[in-house]
């Protein structure tokens, strides 16, 4: 199955939560989905009038599609749990937090989901924390191997 994944959400945040919602697609835009035609780049999260959207999620336009292609960088909605709605909602008034996508996968039942983290903005040196710890463990596997 499709598994696409936002690697650098993980470099450029603090995750502390994970939700999985349902997505709003047009035909095309599944279709597309199944053919990994998404790009992360600049993606996040917004609430508006108590539902949670998707925004710069680019979705490539279906290489089949008619005159009724879908527009790459429209808004998606997203399809939560009001309890999960709104804890998240109460979690980002925090200072700092955000919503970003973590991935997009393709379910059993043949339906688009996305992984959405709830997590603070890392600093320079926190970054800089990840990459050593990176760096560390790929030097153990090598010494393992």
């Amino acid at each position: 199955m499709a598994e696409l994944k936002n690697r650098s959400a993980y470099f450029e945040y603090a995750i502390e939560d994970k939700y999985i919602a349902g997505m709003v697609l047009l035909g095309t835009e599944i279709k597309s989905v199944r053919a990994n035609k998404v790009s992360f780049n600049d993606s996040f999260c917004y609430f508006s009038k108590g539902e949670l959207f998707v925004k710069s999620l680019h979705i490539a336009e279906y290489s089949h599609g008619t005159s009724a292609n879908h527009d790459p960088l429209r808004e998606r909605k997203l399809l939560l749990t009001k309890r999960e709605l709104r804890k998240i909602e109460n979690k980002i008034k925090e200072r700092g937090y955000t919503i970003v996508p973590l991935r997009i996968f393709i379910t059993d039942k043949s339906l688009a989901k996305i992984e959405i983290g709830v997590g603070k903005g890392k600093k320079l040196h926190d970054k800089r924390d990840s990459i050593k710890a990176r760096e560390a463990d790929r030097e153990l596997r090598r010494q393992f191997k």
